[in-house]
Parts: structure tokens; sequence; C-alpha cells
């Protein structure tokens, strides 16, 4: 049987959006409920968000962003398939949509948004993910973003594959649909990402754990029968190696999150405004659950250890933990 260490990364999504998104997700990182996160440089607080990282350590990457709010990149502003008539990005659907018609130009405002994000912090994004999942889009998208993250030497990215998803029957049909759109594309981008060299966590964890639907409970149940079915998937290409090897295993889970405090327009957002997403009262939700005495008392977790480790893939705090999977 496989025998593992499994080490649980909280990734803070949408850092830089406003300003009480910034305090909500720094909170959560200095109790250990969120152990790095991924900034958005066309957000209306993108440059606070890059100085509180660097107050107060916290590892950080980029969200990149070609769906929501304006571009970084100047020649874009002027004309570019990636904008509306508005000179704003087509929105979560609306780009799919546009992409679904023909090509996109998309290498300079991602490359515009890798160098913005390197004058904010001083370094290279520590991972690199799309906002709302357009890096693993089919079409050029995929290959774009890989050949960006390759150039720069980016080697992390977010594979959005949930096990278990299927059979989460809280989540609506319609919003279902869409997640299982993002598990078919990231299935069928994995290749590519291989292909470049970039890597990714071994289970992903946050669709069916999202808003409203984020409990103490969720978050456990979705680890259990995540790392249930990784190892059954594991065990039989792990057995033929040494018991040594197989204790030496390093497994990953990366839990993306939304905390924060609800946006009060119209401070907020990436240019056009902040969205319903973010003024709703589902980010303090998140907050609050992540801030839960039960999540912050890993002890309660069964099998679960808190550890201080740098983990290969992103340096985390207190809320890394190591458990042992048979």
């Amino acid at each position: 049987m496989l025998q593992a260490r499994v080490k649980l990364i909280i990734t803070g999504d949408d850092f830089g959006y406003c300003p009480r998104r910034n305090q909500g997700i720094v909170e959560c990182f200095l109790a250990g409920a969120v152990s790095n996160v991924s900034l958005l440089v066309n957000g209306s607080a993108a440059a606070a968000a890059a100085q509180l990282a660097r107050r107060h350590n916290i590892p950080i990457g980029l969200h990149a962003n070609l769906s929501e709010g304006s571009p970084v990149c100047k020649v874009l502003k002027k004309n570019s398939s990636l904008l509306n008539k508005d000179g704003f990005f087509h929105g979560k659907m609306g780009f799919r949509t546009v992409l679904a018609k023909g090509l996109l130009k998309m290498s300079e405002e991602l490359t515009a948004q890798v160098d913005l994000f390197c004058e904010l912090t001083g370094h290279v994004p520590h991972h690199m993910d799309g906002h709302q999942h357009v890096h693993v889009l089919p079409g050029r998208v995929r290959h774009v973003f890989a050949q960006v993250l390759e150039e720069y030497g980016i080697k992390y990215t977010r594979a959005p594959v949930e096990l278990g998803l299927h059979s989460s029957a809280w989540i609506e049909p319609p919003l279902m649909d869409f997640y299982l759109g993002v598990e078919k594309d990231s299935l069928d981008t994995l290749d590519v990402f291989t292909r470049h060299g970039i890597r990714w966590a071994d289970i992903y964890i946050g669709l069916s754990t999202m808003g409203k639907h984020m409990s103490v409970s969720n978050i456990q149940s979705a680890i259990d029968t995540a790392v249930a079915a990784f190892a059954t998937k594991e065990n039989s290409v792990m057995t033929q190696f040494s018991p040594q090897h197989q204790q030496s295993r390093t497994v990953t889970i990366e839990l993306m999150v939304h905390p924060g405090y609800p946006t009060i327009p119209p401070v907020g957002g990436c240019g056009e405004g902040p969205d319903d997403f973010s003024q709703s009262w589902e980010r303090l939700h998140e907050l609050q659950t992540l801030m839960n005495p039960e999540l912050e008392d890993k002890s309660k977790l069964p099998n679960i250890q808190p550890f201080f480790v740098r983990t290969g893939i992103y340096f985390s705090k207190t809320s890394v933990w190591g458990k042992k999977i048979k």
C-alpha cells in the first residue's frame, strides 16, 4: 500500500482586487488559514497587495487575467480581439464565446502581466495560474500560457481537476456544467504543460468547496475523497518501487479559496468596477470558515499533524499539513 506524506497548500486567489479583499486574505495568512496568494496585477489594489506581501513575507504568484477588466499592455488598449467595444476583457463566459469563434492574440498581454508582477514584487512569480481558469482553455490559449511560463522559468501552475467533483450533489446543475467543462479542458491541457516542463499539485480542491458550499465538513470530505482516489490510482504505480521509496513520496494538495471582506462599490475591480462575486457575502463566509477553530486546530483533522516546511512548490507557513496515505 502507498505510504506518503501529504502537504496541503491553501491558495488565496484574487489578491489585489480591492483593499477589503487584501485585508481578508492577509488576515487569513497571518492566522495560518492561507499559505500563499495569487495576484491580479490589473486589480485596483495590486500595488498595495504587493507591498503587503513583502511586509508579511507572503509567498505570491500571478493570477493571470484575460477575462475581467482592463488589460495592462498599452498596445492592446487601442485595438485587440481580447477586448469588447468598451475596451474591457469579454468576461468569463464572453471570453470562451469569442475563443470559440477564432484565435485570440494573448501573448503580449500575458507577457505584460508577468513583467508588471515582477515590477510590483521584485521577483518572478512563484507560480502562475489563470483567473476564472482561462489558462486551460483549448486552442492557442493553453499553448501560449505554457510558452510564457517556460520563457520566464515559472515552474508551477494549477490543474483544476477535482477528484470527487462528480459526486458533489449540492452543486447547482448550471455551475456543475461549467465545472465539468473546466475539468475536461484541464485534462486536455496536462500534456501541454508536461511538454513545457511545468508542474502542478498532485491533487486540486476548490470547485466543490467554493463560496456558500465551503464548510469544515465539506473541506474535510473533499480532502478525504481526493486522497483516497489518488491513493488508489497511485498504488498500482508505486508498488513497483521499494517500501523506502514509497514512504518518501510526497503528495501535494492545493485548496483554492477566495476569502475576503465583500467589496463596497465603487472601490475595487480590475478596471470596470467590482463584480457580484466580489460583493457577495460568500467572500466573508469563506474567510470565517477558514478561520474556524476546527480548521485552525489541525489536530482535530483525522491523521493530520501540522509541520513547517518548504514544499518545493510554494513556501508555506502553519497551514501546510502532513498525513499518511495508506
